[in-house]
């Protein structure tokens, strides 16, 4: 079973291998939001262990010394969730008395972190790749593997326990050190070197040799009350020019010129073995990868002076002859580096959506009529009085009541037309380009509508009057570049262009047209979608005319002025952008991600 990541929460007391000292209260399977919790809720603190099965897209939870009934190891189908865990079942784990075994399968590989909170245990499962940021998860592992930091420790070497083993690997690290050992106080006055390393060495249960030239070393005077034994040797060893090396508890001490005569007398010895180390012959496929970029890389890992290396195009593949320890790096050179590049779909959402009102309220031309008191009626055909009603005004028909006259006796040409009329509009306009493009490679999609307006041209000698059509074009064009990063996000240039026809002033005119233009850069969790930029505009317009003094007087002032007419429009625009990796796993995204949570490197 290969496992992929470890993480450890250390368990306050002794757990005996043979008795139940914890027992298991509750097992509960929540979600919130973009995460799924297995809490798992016991009466005292229990030694947890978390590993992933990645070949099995599996998550197993081990649990030690504890006890449980049977009704909390029935398996939970969440397969009806929409997050990453299928199915999580609970069991008495294989070849041992008193240990538990939560195994919870995924739909896919995703990160997981381990939580204690006072006596529960709370698994935290991302529901899609990239949830969990890389600072996230290495703060949190990080901080249970190395104790509590804090920020007297950050930057220093730190042992790894209390161990004298581990102590005396932290001495022979170059650098800053935190010392941990075991205080003790020194007061001596011209004492040889080897008696003081031997005092030390008794005192703190480590085997010490000491090299002959040491002892020819000057002696020292030293007084120090109170320290950790690690800082006493450390501060021995540099003012005596010492150099340490450990093979488990023994440390070997010598001075730093018999160190470097080693050291330069090793770099030959093993310049001259390199020499006749027989060489190898093998032949690397290169999948993915160019052949002069993986070509160039490799030539500075390769042994100088002995190793080839050749290129064959047809096949894409590398020959490569070099000694067995250089091939085996250059191997994981190429696993490392010959992945596939990830492909990214991005989804833009581009929303318009507009509103507007208007109302007509009075005499649409007032009030028109004539008399002439004057006139002989006698004989006189009259042509009124008529009426008109609309129960549905419109543009072409705005009356709802309306009355003429032509001649009717003395009275001439009465008009009139009440205008009661409210209208409201709303439309909504959804445009989703898509595109699919590798990383930092830059994709564009684009669409275009077209119209034509009619271009009346002036006739000039001998040529007549002529009219000729001219196109006119709204575009929705995206232009994007991601970069994806080390723990899953998604960086994007984004650049998006839409314009859109409008009325035409004129039946021959060109149409109008809105053009609206992004250029941004943001950065995105793989799946998650993001607004880039959102316009919202309101416009009120409301005309008045009439009569002076008389349009304001009342009953009677609406027969001297305009209807009331205000009218308002709304227009909102908002643009999402969702970028989604589609190969993580073949990439090596996930694995990477999965199998290294504490580190940014490969060790080769």
């Amino acid at each position: 079973m290969k496992r992929a990541r470890c993480l450890v929460i250390g368990l306050a007391g002794l757990i005996s291998s043979t008795t139940y000292s914890q027992e298991i209260k509750n097992v509960n399977f929540v979600q919130e939001g973009e995460i799924s919790k297995l809490v798992i809720e016991t009466d005292k603190d229990v030694f947890a262990e978390r590993f992933h099965v990645t070949e099995d897209k599996q998550i197993i939870l081990d649990l030690k010394n504890v006890k449980v009934s049977p009704k909390h190891l029935r398996g939970i189908d969440t397969s009806e969730f929409p997050g990453s865990a299928v199915f999580i079942s609970g069991y008495k784990k294989p070849g041992t008395k008193s240990d538990v075994r939560f195994a919870i399968q995924l739909r896919d590989n995703v990160r997981s972190l381990l939580e204690m909170k006072g006596t529960s245990i709370v698994l935290n499962i991302e529901n899609r790749f990239g949830v969990f940021s890389q600072n996230k998860i290495r703060n949190s592992e990080g901080a249970t593997a190395k104790g509590n930091m804090t920020e007297d420790t950050i930057g220093l070497n730190v042992p790894k326990s209390t161990r004298v083993e581990d102590i005396l690997t932290n001495l022979t690290l170059s650098g800053p050190k935190k010392y941990i050992g075991k205080r003790i106080s020194i007061n001596v006055k011209d004492i040889p070197i080897p008696d003081l390393l031997n005092m030390i060495a008794d005192t703190s249960g480590f085997n010490i040799i000491i090299d002959q030239e040491v002892a020819k070393a000057s002696p020292l005077t030293l007084t120090l009350t109170n320290v950790p034994w690690d800082q006493a040797l450390d501060t021995i060893m540099s003012l005596s020019k010492l150099v340490a090396v450990k093979n488990s508890n023994i440390l070997v001490m010598k001075t730093l010129s018999t160190a470097t005569k080693e050291r330069e007398e090793q770099i030959k010895t093993d310049q001259l073995k390199e020499g006749l180390e027989p060489l190898v012959t093998r032949v690397f496929l290169i999948n993915y990868s160019t052949l002069g970029s993986i070509s160039t890389i490799i030539k500075d890992y390769l042994t100088p002076t002995r190793a080839k290396l050749q290129t064959d195009e047809r096949t894409n593949s590398l020959i490569v002859i070099d000694t067995v320890e250089s091939m085996e790096r250059i191997k994981k050179i190429i696993e490392t580096l010959d992945t596939q590049t990830p492909q990214i779909l991005i989804e833009a959402k581009i929303v318009e959506a507009s509103e507007s009102y208007s109302k007509r309220i009075g005499l649409s031309r007032g009030i028109t009529f004539g008399y002439d008191p004057f006139v002989n009626t006698t004989g006189r055909v009259d042509s009124g009085p008529g009426f008109s009603f609309s129960s549905a005004p419109t543009a072409e028909v705005p009356g709802v009541l309306g009355m003429t006259i032509g001649i009717y006796r003395r009275l001439l040409n009465l008009d009139l037309n009440l205008q009661l009329m409210e209208s409201e509009s709303k439309g909504r306009i959804i445009s989703t380009p898509k595109v699919v493009t590798q990383n930092k490679k830059a994709a564009t999609i684009s669409s275009a509508e077209q119209t034509s307006f009619r271009v009346q041209q002036l006739a000039t000698g001998n040529q007549p009057a002529a009219a000729t059509f001219q196109n006119v074009s709204a575009d929705l064009t995206l232009r994007v570049t991601p970069q994806v990063t080390n723990d899953g996000a998604i960086s994007m240039d984004i650049n998006l262009s839409k314009s859109a026809f409008g009325t035409r002033p004129t039946a021959d005119a060109p149409p109008n047209i809105t053009r609206r233009n992004v250029t941004t850069n943001v950065l995105v969790d793989n799946g998650s979608t993001v607004v880039i930029g959102g316009l919202y505009q309101t416009s009120t317009l409301e005309t008045r005319s009439g009569v002076p003094f008389l349009k304001d007087l009342p009953l009677v002032g609406w027969l001297f002025k305009s209807p009331y007419a205000p009218d308002t429009s709304k227009n909102e625009l908002i643009i999402f952008m969702t970028p989604r990796i589609m190969n993580q796993e073949e990439a090596g995204m996930s694995d990477r991600q999965a199998a290294k949570p504490n580190s940014s490197s490969t060790e080769i």
